[in-house]
């Protein structure tokens, strides 16, 4: 088999087997796993494979895959591709395993989803085979030589089972990172009658600002949830603001037409006494600015949501 291990030149020197040089080889590319497939491929029987296997030279992963470590070892996203290698080809992760790749930072599932063309869901052990008769080779790209949904097919798939709000954060990561494609979204939207997560995403393109929202932590999740729940949005979330001298400062959260910024202060970030003269001297230069300052704590935020929005209110109808 020409190119294959047992072809190459001998160099004088004893070497490990080529065959197992290969497999690590191809390993290194794939995130330490290999599917035996491709071992089998390139000469080496699947009874030599189980022996490496009982021998602890490779860790079976899953039916078909083989890792160079074993399981406990292998990163995230040596799982994903352990997953697509599990089944058949052009199979890419997808749903929450591809908003991982794609860093839309959504809450992770127990399982890896993946989805391959003409196959309807089910699940085998740790992988949830999602429904692909209608995926494209248009929805497949790759990333970090792993093949996944494209982010415009993975935020559709995402929105079946993701709240709003979630949503909205995938779509304002997207923008943030430069991802957004305004037209893959509209062919995919144009392609997706039936699908339970197309009223979803068309309502938060059509409705929310992409990369208004764009909140960093917990904190500030519930501190824009009180905004909302008092009919209060604000006009931007970690936004920039430019000094007079150059440079600038990012705002949690601002109203442009009050000239009202608001901060909230994790106990984690603000404590040190460093943090407490930076924020002073970063408060002072926004108010030459004409900008109103007003902190709530983490403990105003997380266990006093009826003054917050009391005081919020107040402040934004004085002005």
């Amino acid at each position: 088999m020409e190119g294959s291990p047992r072809n190459r030149p001998h160099t004088g020197r004893k070497l490990e087997d080529p065959l197992d040089r290969w497999i690590s080889d191809l390993a290194s590319r794939q995130h330490g796993t290999v599917a035996v497939r491709q071992i089998v491929g390139i000469g080496l029987s699947a009874s030599a494979v189980r022996s490496r296997v009982s021998r602890g030279r490779l860790h079976v992963v899953y039916p078909g895959v083989v890792a160079l470590v074993p399981q406990s070892l292998i990163t995230p996203k040596g799982r994903i591709m352990a997953a697509t290698l599990a089944c058949p080809s052009a199979t890419a992760a997808s749903h929450r395993s591809a908003s991982a790749l794609l860093e839309l930072r959504l809450a992770r599932r127990p399982w890896i989803d993946v989805t391959t063309p003409g196959e309807r869901g089910h699940r085998r052990r740790g992988i949830r085979i999602q429904d692909g008769l209608t995926l494209t080779p248009d929805d497949i790209t790759v990333i970090d030589s792993i093949p996944c949904t494209t982010l415009a097919r993975t935020l559709l798939d995402v929105a079946e089972d993701a709240t709003r709000r979630e949503i909205e954060r995938a779509v304002d990561r997207a923008e943030q990172l430069r991802l957004l494609d305004m037209n893959a979204l509209d062919d995919v939207l144009a392609r997706a009658s039936g699908r339970r997560g197309a009223p979803l995403l068309r309502a938060v393109l059509a409705e929310h600002r992409a990369g208004s929202t764009l909140t960093r932590n917990e904190l500030e999740e519930r501190f824009l949830a009180i905004c909302r729940a008092a009919g209060l949005e604000p006009d931007a979330v970690n936004a920039w603001i430019p000094h007079l001298e150059g440079g600038g400062a990012e705002a949690d959260f601002l109203w442009r037409a009050q000239r009202l910024i608001v901060e909230v202060d994790g106990r984690e970030v603000h404590g040190t006494a460093t943090a407490f003269e930076t924020d002073r001297r970063r408060d002072q230069r926004l108010a030459l600015l004409g900008w109103r300052m007003v902190r709530f704590t983490w403990r105003q935020v997380m266990f006093e949501p009826t003054n917050v929005a009391a005081t919020l209110c107040g402040l934004l109808d004085r002005s």
